[in-house]
């Protein structure tokens, strides 16, 4: 499936401004899922038998393949319901913001073909979180779905850092009804002031408030989607050890439940030091340095604490050595770009054969 990609739909796609293209990958997915029998079949085909794998078990949810679609492609909940029709274990949505926004000046989305790469700026484009609710109310609910849903949350531009805990609660009360988990996005490099909320005082701040809001909700459960969500901290690669200590300090303060490791970075490795495009760098380039904090994170927690790793995972060796430096899942996107739709399905297939094979061993 991806030689096929590679040599028909790739190379028609990269003819195209890399932001349409992924319109268009948008929109053909939410139109697949407007089919669910053509799901039900692609999912057949595509997902592990039994027997053949363990589903992975992770802050009290169940997924059936530790691969998942990273927050990014799916901006305003529009597509994530074919996902597991693509092979895909978990899907995030999102980043959503409080506020509608368009996001930053075109273009902001450049491929890097030869490393396998991507570099955006988008801004956190969505059509904010009263028009994402409003979605997700007429798709399909928790206990109805195929895989988990994750909705990643993030702080509108034009809020001051003073005012952003209010504005991640006004996202959180709307969104988290609707949420299998919910991911706190403190770490993209393409809102101004962002990454400032990763610091020590602010991220407890807005931790403390959400796992406030989050608790609340525990009592009582009145109808399915209420009560406590599990919740995530998603973090930058370019934070040093004793930043990262930092926030895990905080995450164990308030009994956060995971950690998503990592964003995009604003590090320029390699060839990419004569690049001037500014934004988030993804894809291969980032894997060392992912896979480094995943390691840290799960030293540095005794493995108690789930890591979902993203950054660089663009075959079974990148992704089974974010599992072995302690991830409990790993997401992918900018590989999708490259491999094409079935990447994670391939992926889950080679993670499992290998899993399969670690139980031979042993």
């Amino acid at each position: 499936m991806s030689l096929l990609y590679k040599h028909t739909a790739r190379h028609a796609l990269f003819q195209m401004d890399a932001e349409h293209a992924h319109e268009l990958g948008v929109n053909a997915l939410a139109l697949l899922g407007r089919v669910p029998p053509l799901c039900r079949a692609l999912e057949s085909f595509n997902s592990l038998s039994a027997g053949w794998h363990r589903p992975v078990e992770a802050f009290g949810l169940r997924f059936p393949n530790a691969i998942g679609m990273a927050a990014g492609f799916d901006k305003n909940a529009c597509a994530w319901p074919a996902a597991a029709a693509l092979g895909f274990g978990h899907v995030e949505i999102g980043t959503v913001t409080a506020l509608a926004q368009a996001g930053n000046p075109q273009p902001r989305l450049f491929r890097y073909p030869e490393e396998e790469a991507v570099i955006n700026r988008m801004g956190f484009n969505n059509e904010g979180s009263e028009a994402v609710a409003a979605r997700l109310a007429t798709q399909p609910g928790i206990g109805h779905r195929r895989i988990p849903l994750g909705v990643n949350l993030g702080k509108s531009r034009v809020t001051p850092n003073e005012e952003a805990t209010q504005d991640y609660l006004t996202s959180f009360g709307r969104l988290a009804d609707y949420a299998d988990y919910v991911a706190v996005n403190v770490s993209s490099p393409n809102t101004p002031g962002l990454r400032a909320l990763q610091d020590e005082r602010p991220l407890r701040e807005l931790l403390g408030a959400l796992s406030a809001a989050n608790q609340a909700r525990v009592a009582p459960k009145q109808a399915e989607g209420k009560g406590r969500k599990p919740l995530l901290l998603k973090i930058a690669p370019d934070l040093n050890w004793a930043q990262i200590d930092a926030a895990l300090g905080v995450i164990a303060e308030f009994g956060l439940d995971g950690i998503i490791a990592t964003n995009t970075t604003l590090a320029r490795p390699g060839s990419f030091v004569e690049v001037g495009q500014a934004g988030g760098l993804s894809g291969k380039p980032l894997r060392r340095r992912s896979t480094e904090i995943v390691n840290y994170i799960a030293r540095a927690t005794g493995g108690r604490l789930p890591i979902i790793a993203a950054g660089g995972v663009h075959d079974a060796e990148s992704a089974g050595e974010k599992l072995d430096a302690g991830a409990t899942l790993v997401q992918v996107y900018t590989a999708m770009i490259y491999e094409g739709p079935f990447f994670a399905a391939t992926l889950a297939r080679a993670l499992a054969e290998r899993q399969r094979m670690d139980v031979r061993v042993s």
